[in-house]
Protein backbone atom coordinates (compact mmCIF):
# COMPACT_ATOMS: atom_id res chain seq x y z
CA UNK A 1 0.00 0.00 0.00
CA UNK A 2 1.13 3.20 -0.86
CA UNK A 3 2.03 5.88 2.19
CA UNK A 4 0.23 9.32 1.93
CA UNK A 5 1.40 12.17 3.25
CA UNK A 6 -0.52 14.76 5.25
CA UNK A 7 -2.65 16.00 2.57
CA UNK A 8 -3.47 12.31 1.06
CA UNK A 9 -1.79 12.88 -1.89
CA UNK A 10 0.58 9.24 -2.79
CA UNK A 11 4.26 9.46 -1.58
CA UNK A 12 6.52 8.89 -4.72
CA UNK A 13 9.87 8.25 -5.22
CA UNK A 14 12.24 9.01 -2.27
CA UNK A 15 12.84 12.31 -3.97
CA UNK A 16 10.28 13.88 -2.24
CA UNK A 17 6.20 14.41 -2.31
CA UNK A 18 4.36 14.60 -5.71
CA UNK A 19 3.08 17.67 -6.93
CA UNK A 20 -0.89 18.81 -6.85
CA UNK A 21 -1.23 17.00 -10.81
CA UNK A 22 -0.14 13.30 -9.01
CA UNK A 23 3.54 13.09 -11.07
CA UNK A 24 7.22 13.32 -9.55
CA UNK A 25 8.33 16.42 -10.28
CA UNK A 26 11.85 16.08 -12.00
CA UNK A 27 13.56 19.68 -12.47
CA UNK A 28 10.62 21.18 -10.48
CA UNK A 29 10.41 23.17 -7.29
CA UNK A 30 7.96 22.75 -4.80
CA UNK A 31 6.25 26.34 -4.15
CA UNK A 32 5.60 25.25 -0.64
CA UNK A 33 8.88 23.87 0.28
CA UNK A 34 10.20 27.39 -1.28
CA UNK A 35 8.29 29.68 0.79
CA UNK A 36 9.38 27.63 4.18
CA UNK A 37 12.89 27.77 3.25
CA UNK A 38 12.47 31.63 2.74
CA UNK A 39 10.46 31.91 6.02
CA UNK A 40 13.43 30.37 7.53
CA UNK A 41 15.61 31.94 6.50
CA UNK A 42 14.39 35.46 6.85
CA UNK A 43 13.53 34.31 10.39
CA UNK A 44 17.64 32.95 10.92
CA UNK A 45 18.58 37.13 10.08
CA UNK A 46 15.94 38.12 12.18
CA UNK A 47 17.27 36.28 15.55
CA UNK A 48 20.93 37.41 14.22
CA UNK A 49 19.60 40.49 14.11
CA UNK A 50 21.51 42.98 16.46
CA UNK A 51 17.90 44.23 18.32
CA UNK A 52 17.91 40.79 19.38
CA UNK A 53 21.46 40.52 20.31
CA UNK A 54 20.81 43.39 22.90
CA UNK A 55 18.17 41.92 24.31
CA UNK A 56 19.45 38.46 24.98
CA UNK A 57 22.48 40.52 26.80
CA UNK A 58 25.05 40.20 23.73
CA UNK A 59 26.66 43.86 22.76
CA UNK A 60 25.08 45.77 20.36
CA UNK A 61 26.90 47.14 17.17
CA UNK A 62 28.08 50.21 16.07
CA UNK A 63 25.58 53.27 16.72
CA UNK A 64 24.00 54.98 13.23
CA UNK A 65 25.81 58.14 13.53
CA UNK A 66 29.05 56.05 14.35
CA UNK A 67 29.03 56.44 18.20
CA UNK A 68 30.91 53.57 19.90
CA UNK A 69 27.28 51.93 22.13
CA UNK A 70 26.99 53.28 25.79
CA UNK A 71 28.71 56.54 25.39
CA UNK A 72 26.83 59.69 25.34
CA UNK A 73 28.08 62.67 23.55
CA UNK A 74 29.16 65.98 24.96
CA UNK A 75 25.46 67.85 24.63
CA UNK A 76 23.70 64.81 26.94
CA UNK A 77 26.36 64.67 29.18
CA UNK A 78 26.30 68.60 29.48
CA UNK A 79 22.22 68.38 29.87
CA UNK A 80 22.47 65.62 32.36
CA UNK A 81 24.39 67.78 34.41
CA UNK A 82 22.33 70.76 33.98
CA UNK A 83 19.42 68.38 35.11
CA UNK A 84 21.09 67.19 38.10
CA UNK A 85 22.07 70.41 39.15
CA UNK A 86 18.69 71.56 39.07
CA UNK A 87 16.92 68.66 40.53
CA UNK A 88 19.34 69.15 43.93
CA UNK A 89 18.94 73.30 44.12
CA UNK A 90 15.02 72.07 43.84
CA UNK A 91 15.61 69.19 46.51
CA UNK A 92 17.46 71.63 48.39
CA UNK A 93 14.70 74.24 47.86
CA UNK A 94 11.90 71.95 48.99
CA UNK A 95 13.78 70.78 51.93
CA UNK A 96 14.09 74.48 53.80
CA UNK A 97 10.28 75.07 53.02
CA UNK A 98 9.33 71.59 54.87
CA UNK A 99 11.72 72.87 57.29
CA UNK A 100 10.12 76.47 57.97
CA UNK A 101 6.82 75.22 57.69
CA UNK A 102 7.45 71.88 60.47
CA UNK A 103 8.91 74.97 62.40
CA UNK A 104 5.84 76.94 62.37
CA UNK A 105 3.62 74.25 63.06
CA UNK A 106 6.04 73.13 66.19
CA UNK A 107 5.64 76.94 67.21
CA UNK A 108 2.00 77.02 66.86
CA UNK A 109 1.24 73.52 68.66
CA UNK A 110 3.30 74.51 71.76
CA UNK A 111 0.94 77.94 71.85
CA UNK A 112 -2.26 76.36 71.43
CA UNK A 113 -1.07 73.21 74.21
CA UNK A 114 -0.06 76.15 76.57
CA UNK A 115 -3.62 78.16 75.95
CA UNK A 116 -5.09 74.60 76.60
CA UNK A 117 -3.47 74.07 79.98
CA UNK A 118 -3.78 77.50 81.13
CA UNK A 119 -7.69 76.71 80.63
CA UNK A 120 -7.68 73.81 82.69
CA UNK A 121 -5.68 74.89 85.23
CA UNK A 122 -8.15 77.95 85.30
CA UNK A 123 -11.22 76.53 87.53
CA UNK A 124 -13.05 78.97 89.75
CA UNK A 125 -16.37 78.09 90.97
CA UNK A 126 -19.14 79.15 88.47
CA UNK A 127 -17.19 79.16 84.99
CA UNK A 128 -17.99 75.70 84.70
CA UNK A 129 -21.14 76.39 81.84
CA UNK A 130 -18.81 79.02 80.37
CA UNK A 131 -15.94 76.69 79.57
CA UNK A 132 -18.25 73.84 78.24
CA UNK A 133 -19.61 76.72 76.37
CA UNK A 134 -16.72 77.54 74.67
CA UNK A 135 -15.80 74.06 73.57
CA UNK A 136 -19.43 73.94 71.82
CA UNK A 137 -20.80 74.97 68.23
CA UNK A 138 -23.74 77.16 68.75
CA UNK A 139 -23.63 78.16 64.70
CA UNK A 140 -27.29 76.63 64.25
CA UNK A 141 -26.47 76.03 60.58
CA UNK A 142 -23.02 74.44 60.80
CA UNK A 143 -23.96 71.02 59.89
CA UNK A 144 -27.31 70.38 57.92
CA UNK A 145 -26.66 66.47 58.22
CA UNK A 146 -26.36 66.22 61.86
CA UNK A 147 -29.02 65.29 64.55
CA UNK A 148 -31.06 68.34 65.43
CA UNK A 149 -29.41 69.79 68.46
CA UNK A 150 -31.41 72.70 68.53
CA UNK A 151 -32.70 72.16 72.11
CA UNK A 152 -29.60 70.75 73.55
CA UNK A 153 -28.04 74.33 72.22
CA UNK A 154 -30.39 76.45 73.74
CA UNK A 155 -30.38 74.48 77.29
CA UNK A 156 -26.58 75.20 77.28
CA UNK A 157 -26.96 78.73 76.68
CA UNK A 158 -29.13 79.45 79.07
CA UNK A 159 -26.95 77.47 81.73
CA UNK A 160 -24.22 79.92 80.64
CA UNK A 161 -26.44 83.07 80.99
CA UNK A 162 -27.87 82.06 84.39
CA UNK A 163 -25.41 78.88 85.99
CA UNK A 164 -27.20 76.26 88.24
CA UNK A 165 -26.18 77.42 91.87
CA UNK A 166 -25.15 74.28 94.28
Amino acid sequence: MAELDPFGAPASAPGGPALGNGVAGAGEEDPAAAFLAQQESEIAGIENDEAFAILDGGAPGPQPHGEPPGVPDANSRKQEAEWKEKAIKELEEWYARQDEQLQKTKANNRAAEEAFVNDIDESSPGTEWERVARLCDFNPKSSKQAKDVSRMRSVLISLKQAPLVH
